[in-house]
């Protein structure tokens, strides 16, 4: 049976036409959000391969860990001794745990500690790897350390010597190029010597990260973020920010410094951690995948779901004391002049000392997260608000319309940014496809006269097509609002195989391998043909009520390019019919991406387009991209 066509009707308008019915949107519409979740951070983006390498893991972290969670002590060749927790002279104050072995018999081959990475340290033949760990001789005389990257069995796959003789704490760092590949490595830390040998913040990075930064993002993760072609990138959250409760809010002078003398704290999410991904790293990120940072600070105010309470109207939102308020607005304040001030300033010099003399250019900061909408929450708020408008009128602050698309918490927060006059408000919501087909107009109406939009988090709540394809739908706009969105990221982005906090997705991602979804590849096709005038009413349908359709034309001034994209949700294939005249004078020639379910990946092809007749297939998604002449 022949299955039912829907008609696209292309209106016909002059050239001169055309040019009036342009409207701006904006340069920064389509970006990402990176939350510290589901092990994005460690054992994720940031490329670390030690687990846990300060041994400052605990039970608060998460149920059954503590200090040596992830190692293993490790006697060999008939070695005796024991090992032992200690803090009574750490290498910083600010993380003090670290272990001693006390070696009374190093037997044949030695005395150590073993570490699993997280499930497995995965390593290539022919790489190099970069150790670094701080040691020292607390008894005994030198003390000879052979430090080995091994497969399970302990079959040595590259090593590195070193001799400890300082009684106080010294770095020592070494590369070790291994001879075979291996998904599940571990590190073995063997002395040799008889005495009393301390170790603290062993650490091991692959020469190759992303961009080749020391300290840096994991290089397969690192570029499949950047092939998104982000304008922006949110960061570190997210529930994250304001924690779960006073004492766990975000604190990003924490993250910045030496690795060592960063604090660890316990993640919202249930692990751990080690902020060796902080402020300065994440900027740094930023600026290597050309995105504008986009820092998101606590409200002063701890989550309303503090204390596993999840639900509306939660009753664990707790306030900074009010006496404290200055000094937290201070590092506000703080950080502003961290990112864009002068070499010369306070907190720029951090910056520079970090080796990034140059300022960051910070434009947008966030200031609050899907918050409960008490008269606490909106007082802090105001004076965090007002504070950083008073010092930096240049910086876009970023309000919030707590978790939802609308309700009580929706409508106080939006109350609050217009009594303000906040520049710019945070919507979040997670809905299912049907929502998002049957929002699809939800800002058309919205008042171009107040704030404009960032929807910092949304999602179809699924992996599947149709999840992809109404996500892209309601992509389409977004572009035709994008004089009011003004910036739009899906949520999350990255979750690691087994250690999902949340789904759905964007990325999936496991010790070796990197699984963009269908999500992901619907956000990089919007991202990579994305313009800056939208060209309202060119296209009309003949069956206006029918939600699974959606199109948007977009122009790139700077190259001249047209672009279409044209959705189709629904099951039944449509035809659609491009006058070409409409849209100026165009090369016959154009590039055509082709995104469905079967295929899995976009497919594009160039194609002769003088006729502007084609067949959108049912389920699926095209991007036409047209040249200038």
């Amino acid at each position: 049976m022949q299955r039912p066509l829907f008609t696209f009707i292309i209106a016909l308008y002059s050239t001169a036409t055309f040019a009036q019915q342009q409207k701006a949107i904006s340069p920064d519409l389509f970006g990402i959000f990176f939350e510290d979740i589901s092990y994005a951070a460690d054992g994720g983006l940031y490329a670390e391969l030690i687990q846990n390498r300060s041994f400052e893991y605990t039970g608060s972290d998460h149920r059954g860990w503590n200090p040596m969670t992830a190692w293993e002590y490790t006697p060999r060749g008939y070695a005796y001794g024991k090992l032992s927790v200690e803090t009574k002279s750490p290498l910083n104050e600010n993380n003090t745990h670290y272990i001693i072995l006390d070696i009374q018999d190093a037997g044949q081959e030695g005395l150590g500690i073993t570490n699993y990475g997280f499930n497995g340290i995965p390593v290539k033949a022919g790489e190099q790897y970069d150790l670094s760990l701080f040691a020292a001789k607390l008894a005994g005389n030198t003390m000879p350390v052979t430090v080995s990257l091994r497969n399970r069995k302990g079959d040595i796959y590259g090593e590195t010597t070193f001799d400890v003789t300082n009684k106080n704490w010294q770095q020592y760092a070494a590369g070790i190029t291994v001879n075979k590949t291996d998904d599940s490595a571990c590190l073995v830390i063997i002395a040799k010597g008889i005495g009393q040998l301390a170790v603290d913040q062993v650490s091991l990075f692959p020469k190759k990260t992303f961009k080749g930064r020391v300290n840096g993002m994991r290089a397969d993760l690192g570029q499949a973020i950047a092939d998104l072609h982000p304008r922006f990138m949110r960061f570190p959250g997210g529930c994250l920010v304001h924690g779960d409760g006073i004492a766990n809010i975000y604190n990003w002078k924490n993250t910045i410094g030496p690795l060592e003398a960063r604090v660890d704290q316990r993640n919202i999410w249930n692990y751990h951690q080690s902020v060796g991904l902080g402020y300065f790293e994440y900027f740094q990120f930023c600026e290597d995948i050309g995105a504008k940072p986009v820092p998101i600070l606590a409200a002063a105010v701890s989550c309303q779901n503090s204390g596993g309470t999840w639900a509306i109207g939660g009753t664990g939102q707790k306030g900074i004391p009010m006496q404290d308020m200055q000094a937290y607005i201070q590092d506000v304040l703080d950080l502003v002049e961290y990112a864009n001030g002068p070499a010369t300033s306070a907190w720029g010099a951090k910056r520079a000392a970090a080796g990034h003399p140059e300022p960051f250019h910070l434009q947008y900061l966030g200031i609050g997260n899907e918050d409960k909408m008490t008269p606490g929450f909106e007082e802090r708020f105001t004076m965090i608000y007002h504070a950083v408008k008073a010092k930096y009128p240049e910086i876009s602050v970023i309000g919030t319309a707590g978790p939802f698309s609308e309700g009580e918490d929706y409508d106080k927060g939006w109350e609050i940014v217009n009594k303000l006059k906040v520049p710019v408000v945070d919507e979040h919501y997670y809905n299912d496809p049907e929502w998002f087909l049957k929002n699809n107009a939800r800002y058309d109406k919205y008042d171009r006269k107040k704030a404009k939009v960032y929807i910092g988090e949304y999602a179809s709540k699924g992996n599947k097509f149709i999840n992809a394809i109404s996500e892209a739908a309601y992509m389409t706009s977004l572009e035709r609002n994008g004089d009011v969105v003004h910036m739009a990221s899906y949520a999350p982005l990255l979750a690691k195989k087994g250690n999902t906090n949340w789904n759905p997705d964007l990325i999936y991602f496991d010790n070796t391998g990197v699984y963009p979804t269908l999500n992901y590849y619907v956000q990089q096709l919007f991202a990579a043909n994305t313009g800056d005038v939208y060209i309202s009413d060119v296209l009309t349908f003949d069956r206006q009520k029918d939600s699974t359709l959606a199109a948007s034309v977009v122009k790139d001034s700077k190259t001249g390019d047209v672009i279409v994209k044209l959705i189709n949700a629904g099951a039944t294939d449509a035809k659609v019919k491009i006058n070409l005249k409409a849209l100026g004078a165009l090369l016959p020639k154009a590039q055509v991406t082709v995104l469905k379910e079967d295929r899995g990946v976009p497919v594009t092809v160039e194609t002769d387009f003088t006729k502007g007749n084609i067949t959108l297939d049912g389920l699926s998604m095209q991007v036409i991209r047209l040249h200038k002449k």
